[in-house]
């Protein structure tokens, strides 16, 4: 009998796209396409940005497509088009357009209430003022005045309201509800009910005609600012997208030809001028200059680029000329990887905003039902139609789950926006959140509390020459990240030295690495990288000095010498320190360095706990060991050989540069790899927290206040009773108040740093 053959079943593909969305209004639109996308065969998960009007899908290319999905959001009732490069949106032209009709609606509806007087609506010393200013107005018909006021709304309300009627007929029709369905009825209703009582005017029915009219232009007048206040929102996004030029100048031969972007690929000389934004990510091959990453990185001093250096493609040349070859292009560019991950960021969901989609999801029908509820009581009390008409369209047309929708998500886009011009990136709400909650913060010496690059001080050599030990310790560190790697390849190449390619490297993280050269195996590491491949260190040896890490080197098993290095503590360090113990936080210096090393980056720093000679699985207990005690841990490292401390940390913050952005670890990436951002980090991260719960307590609030008061709670003690106009404009201000709350982020600056004290 045959055996069975091995069959490998390939993991399902994955692909994502980001569709723009049209139609939605609040949170239960967000909710209604969210369930659609995720019913969708195919779809492994689905996230739709109320804020900026899409929904980023994540898919199997194999089961369903763009325009399938495309099509589910059309049968939730909502609008969608496949992604086009070429398309614009102008939200600022948008919102004109939508200020412009709730001006004429708002002009419309004060002269309605003005022509609604002689009906029946008095206003008491307004009314009597009006008679004596315009007799005229008093001597004309009823019926003329009702009937053009039957006129003008009519033609007035599909003009500016269109929009909101159809998004709600369309809801109906797909049996949701949203914002706009609460608007509708409430404007049906009391159209309708003015109509009836044009038409026949013997009912003695009031008409209601400025109250329609009133409650269209406040909605839409909120709107348009709240169009303008997303679209501010959103504006750090936008001018990411906007550093990139959309042509270079190529170099080939000498003769310089100005191409499209897409054109040049990754070895191409580039000449960019003074003045001009570097296209891609490039190195300096010819010329020197200076170049502001500060809309990258968040540095704001000039940076000095020569021959060899690298720059960033968005980046902006100051002063010379230079010729530049592409290294990575497109997607694979720093300003597109950050452009990515703050779009991701901003689309992402908090954890406290669970609370708000919950609300969200019954918030509409829960008002038709007090609506209904109003309208009830109304006639059974006070057995009058026209109060039970006014108070329970007030109540579906102050009720706005708009507000506590963009509670969450509008505060996380400010915030993530305002990050990534200061080098933070968030990479989503739930990294923000845990981030304001830390108990204890670990710190990693290299990279993090030091300079991060450290000067070879002294070669010690058993057995080669100085030299032929630095040249084998070059070869396999040259395929290396760490540190010390750098201060090695620095010394070489200062002595002018050349080495072979080395073999079968492998690095051993936080402990060294191995490589097989002309022949040799040799091993570059720690004592404990020693001790595990069984290599025993001569036993005379004198220790390091203070502040100095020792690499030890082994060829064929036999120690051969080491390298002394010494790093610097960064002059920031001290200080931010201090200012993390301000936040009150417990600071801890977690290091894969000997103690002697460490021991005096914690002294300067005044940091007491530390703990040194911990390789990544040290770390990786710690940490545990931390949290089991019911601590919040953040950890900060270099995103590599920290990598599992960083996951397993409540919040992991990587410092690094744009070079290593796409393989960083952390939650929050600090592109300005410098002490001080860490603080600011954090203090962001609280600031934001901050704004969450007030903008929710200020929707939960206006929500649980405003809707008893329209349906008319202070009337039998005071007899005040909020007209359907006044709770239109209510409810614009919501949303609008809401947003302005979060733009305050915009304006967020670091605090200066603390003064350092000792502990």
């Amino acid at each position: 009998m045959p055996l069975p053959q091995e069959i490998n079943v390939a993991p399902p593909t994955q692909e994502s796209v980001t569709l723009p969305v049209v139609g939605m209004t609040c949170a239960a639109c967000q909710h209604h396409v969210e369930n659609a996308l995720r019913s969708t065969a195919g779809v492994s998960e689905a996230r739709v940005d109320l804020m900026a009007h899409r929904a980023r899908i994540a898919f199997d290319p194999s089961i369903t497509q763009p325009a399938t999905l495309v099509a589910s959001i059309r049968n939730a009732g909502y609008d969608a088009v496949l992604p086009r490069p070429t398309a614009s949106t102008s939200p600022e032209r948008d919102a004109t357009s939508s200020q412009l009709k709730a001006w004429t609606v708002l002009t419309a509806g004060v002269i309605a209430m003005l022509l609604s007087m002689p009906l029946g609506t008095s206003m008491g010393t307004l009314d009597h003022a009006l008679m004596r200013v315009f007799p005229q107005l008093y001597a004309l018909p009823p019926s003329v005045l009702s009937w053009t006021l039957l006129l003008v709304t009519a033609c007035l309300v599909p003009w500016a309201g269109r929009a909101i009627f159809l998004s709600a007929a369309r809801g109906l029709r797909h049996g949701t509800t949203n914002m706009n369905t609460l608007v509708a009825l409430g404007t049906s209703v009391a159209f309708i009910y003015s109509a009836c009582a044009t038409i026949y005017p013997a009912s003695g029915l009031q008409v209601y005609y400025d109250a329609v009219l009133l409650i269209l232009g406040f909605l839409l007048l909120g709107k348009s600012l709240e169009a303008r206040a997303k679209h501010r929102a959103l504006a750090a996004l936008d001018a990411l997208s906007r550093m990139n030029p959309v042509t270079a100048r190529r170099v080939i031969d000498g003769k310089q030809t100005i191409v499209p972007l897409a054109e040049i690929r990754a070895g191409d000389r580039v000449l960019v001028l003074p003045g001009e934004r570097f296209p891609v990510d490039a190195t300096i091959l010819e010329g020197r200059t200076t170049v502001d990453e500060s809309m990258l990185t968040g540095e704001s001093l000039p940076l000095d680029r020569a021959p060899g250096g690298r720059v960033l493609a968005g980046s902006l040349n100051y002063d010379g000329a230079v010729t530049c070859r592409a290294e990575s292009i497109g997607k694979a560019s720093v300003l597109a990887q950050i452009t990515r991950m703050v779009e991701q960021a901003q689309s992402s969901r908090a954890p406290m905003e669970r609370l708000a989609d919950r609300a969200s999801a019954i918030f509409v029908p829960v008002v038709l039902v007090l609506a209904v509820l109003t309208f009830v009581l109304w006639i059974a009390i006070a057995h009058s139609l026209s109060l039970a008409l006014a108070n329970t369209v007030a109540v579906l047309v102050i009720a706005c789950p708009c507000a506590m929708g963009l509670a969450v998500p509008a505060a996380l886009t400010v915030a993530v926006g305002r990050g990534a011009q200061l080098g933070i990136l968030f990479k989503g709400g739930e990294a923000l959140e845990r981030l304001s909650h830390l108990d204890v913060l670990v710190l990693d010496k290299t990279g993090t509390l030091t300079i991060g690059h450290p000067v070879l001080e002294s070669i010690q050599s058993l057995h080669h020459d100085d030299a032929t030990m630095l040249r084998y310790a070059a070869a396999a560190e040259e395929q290396s990240n760490h540190p010390l790697a750098h201060a090695i390849i620095d010394r070489a190449r200062a002595l002018s030295l050349k080495w072979p390619i080395a073999t079968a490297v492998q690095v051993f993280p936080g402990r060294g690495i191995t490589a097989t050269i002309e022949g040799h195996d040799c091993v570059l590491g720690n004592p404990a990288l020693f001790s595990e491949l069984f290599i025993q260190l001569p036993a005379d040896n004198a220790p390091p000095d203070p502040g100095v890490t020792r690499l030890w080197m082994a060829t064929d098993s036999s120690p051969s010498g080491y390298f002394d290095a010494r790093d610097a503590l960064h002059p920031e360090s001290t200080v931010a320190i201090s200012t993390l113990r301000g936040l009150g936080l417990r600071i801890l210096m977690l290091t894969g360095d000997s103690p002697e090393a460490a021991a005096p980056i914690a002294q300067q720093a005044h940091i007491e706990d530390w703990e040194a000679a911990l390789d990544p699985a040290g770390k990786l207990a710690r940490i545990r060991t931390l949290q089991q005690s019911g601590l919040r841990v953040g950890m900060v490292g270099d995103g590599i050989n920290d990598a599992g401390a960083l996951a397993q940390a409540d919040a992991g913050i990587a410092m690094g540069t744009g070079a290593d952005l796409a393989q960083e670890a952390g939650d929050v990436l600090l592109l300005r790899a410098r002490p001080s951002a860490i603080p600011d980090a954090i203090t962001l991260a609280r600031a934001t927290l901050r704004v969450m719960r007030q903008n929710l307590a200020w929707a939960a609030a206006y929500n649980v206040l405003g809707i008893p008061l329209a349906a008319g709670l202070l009337y039998p003690a005071f007899h005040i009773l909020l007209t359907p106009w006044l709770a239109a404009a209510a409810m614009a201000f919501s949303s609008v108040s809401v947003l302005a709350n979060s733009l305050r982020l915009r304006r967020w600056n670091p605090a200066p740093l603390a003064a350092p004290t000792a502990h």
